[in-house]
């Protein structure tokens, strides 16, 4: 069997993803079946063996494969790819794949996670909705939710997790949080913790829930962008001890420098800051920051920071890398001369 996962929504892909590797059973044996790969770089053979492989001490490897999608969709140009290679590298791949998968072994769960949503007419995609049935290949677009409808999302999340929240206190949160849908879950299980099993007020939100803590992330991404490891490090860590969680931290971090790269891309459409402002939905002093900053970038670099970012976010989640240290390499990285 095989699954395509692929939207903006990274919270609901990734709980996703922790469902399936759940359903390999005993965490020491899953690990072991479980093979990663990324689908910029991975070729048909490497794919083709790990699929193939025997489990071990159980009866299902999982093999993941991220990125490797879009390399079949028609609309990726071939400077949205990092290796530098033509959006179809070879030519055969996509071909070879559609002849492999229904010859995928039973002992094998082949994912394949797309960061966007594909286009409808990316030929993997096509090949798997024809199908027709999910018990073969189980397609799920993660649909980033439009601002509009952010407030039913709050609702919903909160009602998931057994809890109740008061319209205004929605709205409030919503305000406050912006559209990081790993930040509003964050934020939520807070409330819901200091609130327990009574409904959540308006009052609750404005207590709690910092407005993104922007000036808190500031100075780290402004020494990531002046590369001052040493001072990106001390920050980063001085955050840590003040008990703040790795992961959400990352989050923060992701979520700047995605502010960066709108506003970065503004000012080069001839936008003013208060344009950007209004149209980003930000506060006009958090925008005049965010717009000094951008400054400090060319797009290419923001890209690939982006990027950089998403990819270690995601392995933080899935618990490839140790929160942590994951941090502590990501700052050196971002910040090597």
């Amino acid at each position: 069997m095989y699954y395509i996962l692929h939207g903006e929504d990274e919270l609901s892909r990734t709980e996703t993803i922790t469902k399936l590797r759940a359903k390999m059973g005993d965490p020491q044996f899953g690990d072991l079946n479980t093979t990663w790969f990324d689908g910029r770089k991975v070729s048909f053979g490497e794919l083709q063996h790990a699929c193939d492989a025997m489990p071990f001490l159980t009866d299902k490897r999982l093999v993941i494969v991220e990125g490797l999608l879009a390399r079949f969709d028609p609309r990726h140009a071939a400077s949205d790819d990092d290796t530098g290679n033509d959006a179809e590298a070879n030519p055969d791949f996509a071909k070879a794949l559609r002849d492999y998968l229904p010859r995928l072994p039973e002992t094998a769960r082949l994912v394949f996670i797309e960061t966007k949503s594909l286009a409808k007419n990316n030929s993997i995609l096509k090949f798997a909705l024809a199908v027709g049935d999910e018990k073969i290949a189980f397609v799920k677009e993660f649909a980033a939710p439009a601002e509009k409808d952010l407030p039913r999302w709050i609702l919903t999340r909160v009602k998931s997790k057994g809890g109740e929240i008061e319209p205004l206190a929605v709205t409030e949160l919503a305000m406050h949080v912006g559209a990081d849908l790993r930040l509003f879950d964050t934020e939520i299980e807070k409330l819901l913790i200091y609130r327990r099993n009574e409904i959540i007020r308006v009052s609750d939100v404005r207590a709690l829930v910092n407005s993104v803590r922007e000036s808190d992330v500031f100075g780290l991404v402004d020494a990531i962008g002046r590369r001052e490891t040493a001072l990106a490090l001390k920050l980063l860590h001085e955050q840590l001890a003040q008990g703040e969680n790795a992961i959400y931290l990352l989050s923060m971090i992701v979520r700047q420098f995605r502010l960066l790269l709108q506003m970065k891309d503004l000012a080069t459409r001839g936008k003013t800051v208060d344009m950007a402002a209004e149209q980003i939905r930000l506060h006009p002093f958090v925008a005049k920051k965010t717009w000094g900053q951008a400054a400090n970038f060319t797009v290419p670099q923001l890209e690939a920071i982006y990027r950089r970012l998403l990819d270690a976010d995601l392995a933080m989640k899935t618990s490839r890398s140790e929160p942590v240290v994951a941090l502590d390499v990501l700052v050196v990285d971002l910040t090597r001369k």
